[in-house]
């Protein structure tokens, strides 16, 4: 049963599932990265699932590398309803794919998931829990975070410092940093307002939302997984087997 959501959560997603999926080769060379199964599921199942628990009626999917084998997949899917987003043409990275889909997604915050973000949540599910501490008088963004030192296959030197309150600041070039991005966010239409036209990754807008003190994070309650290459799914697999033991 879906948990109760909150009455301003997001009925509206962005799911990007037009990346190329360079590092999980050979395995994307015939299949494209959301398609890969972790634990029998595709991973953008996995996304999908967790939003339509969340209160999410529809969701738009931007597709660009072997396109016509993810509109295939989601096919026959109602929840929550899917909205494709086709990036055939051009790749419009991060950013782009979602100024290109606003119209789809209303003038509502809404929920933005990268498609292939694995997550194994505790006691409350984590897009509730961003939904419930979403601020608009107060954020353009909230950011899920997992802490470096917990997160399965990530080997890398983070993103972000958090203050007490969740205001973010990204790491500087040579610094460490405790959280890294967990591919979820709540987001406003109006932090996209002024945005470049055509390709840029949503980082710019990241970095204008933190000089504005509009960027915030909340950190993840479970266990992520970053499941970027072939070695990674063995990984994330034994994490969400047992957590089902």
């Amino acid at each position: 049963m879906a948990e109760q959501r909150p009455s301003t959560a997001p009925r509206r997603a962005m799911v990007l599932a037009a990346g190329l999926g360079e590092r999980m080769r050979p395995i994307t060379n015939t299949i494209p990265k959301p398609l890969v199964k972790v634990g029998g599921q595709a991973m953008i199942d996995h996304v999908l699932d967790r939003l339509a628990d969340a209160g999410v009626e529809r969701a738009v999917v931007n597709v660009h590398y072997l396109a016509d084998q993810i509109e295939r997949h989601l096919a026959g899917r109602s929840k929550p309803q899917i909205v494709i987003s086709d990036e055939r043409a051009k790749l419009l990275d991060t950013g782009g794919g979602v100024v290109k889909a606003l119209a789809e997604l209303g003038s509502e915050p809404f929920f933005h998931v990268n498609s292939d973000t694995i997550w194994i949540d505790s006691v409350k599910p984590n897009l509730t829990r961003l939904a419930e501490a979403f601020d608009p008088k107060l954020m353009d963004a909230l950011l899920l975070l997992a802490p470096t030192a917990s997160s399965i296959g990530y080997s890398g030197r983070g993103d972000f410092t958090m203050t007490a309150d969740g205001v973010l600041k990204r790491r500087a070039e040579r610094e460490v940093a405790p959280y890294v991005y967990a591919g979820a966010a709540v987001l406003t239409p109006a932090m996209f307002a002024g945005a470049p036209a055509g390709p840029f990754s949503l980082t710019q807008l990241f970095d204008r939302a933190q000089e504005a003190g509009r960027l915030y994070g909340l950190r993840l309650e479970g266990v992520w997984m970053h499941v970027g290459t072939p070695d990674a799914i063995k990984l994330a697999e034994a994490a969400i087997t047992a957590s089902a033991a």
